[in-house]
């Protein structure tokens, strides 16, 4: 019996001391563990992400919550604004009411002030006024009867006196 080494059988024995020299150096090992380090570092690049992830939804709400707060804030500085701008107006509405009820007892009181004086140079004025006449008056009857008065005065007096 007569082997012939042909291509085939070449090929196998190739085959078989390339596995050998393969599994000799451990190549299998090492690529496992070339692998295992991928896995890993994929591993701890998936955790990051899913760390990241959760701080990014963290922060999300922590921001969302900062935000309903602020537009609650906003809200309440709004509603405070309004109802101090309403006080105001009542107040100020108030206070004009006032202010013109003052105002008018005032213009009232000065009115009735200038009426008095009025009335006061008026009657001054018609005390003068009567007592220019009385006096014009005496002194053109004193003219005319002021003799007559004069003794019929001293004979009022001499009659009393006795």
């Amino acid at each position: 019996m007569t082997f012939e080494f042909d291509a085939a059988f070449w090929a196998a024995i190739a085959l078989f001391v390339f596995i050998g020299v393969v599994l000799y150096y451990k190549v299998p090992s090492l690529v496992g563990k070339a692998l295992d380090g991928r896995i890993k570092a994929i591993e701890g690049e998936l955790a990051e992400a899913e760390r990241l992830r959760q701080e990014a939804k963290f922060l999300l709400e922590e921001y969302e919550a900062k935000r309903q707060a602020a537009t609650s804030e906003a809200e309440s500085i709004v509603a405070a604004a309004r109802e101090e701008a309403f006080r105001l107006t009542a107040e100020a509405k108030t206070s004009l009411e006032a202010l013109i009820t003052r105002r008018a007892k005032a213009v009232e009181d000065k009115i009735a002030q200038a009426e008095s004086q009025a009335v006061a140079e008026v009657r001054s004025r018609s005390a003068d006024v009567a007592v220019e006449a009385a006096r014009l008056l005496l002194t053109r009857q004193m003219n005319q009867k002021g003799d007559a008065l004069i003794d019929q005065a001293i004979k009022d007096v001499g009659s009393k006196l006795n």
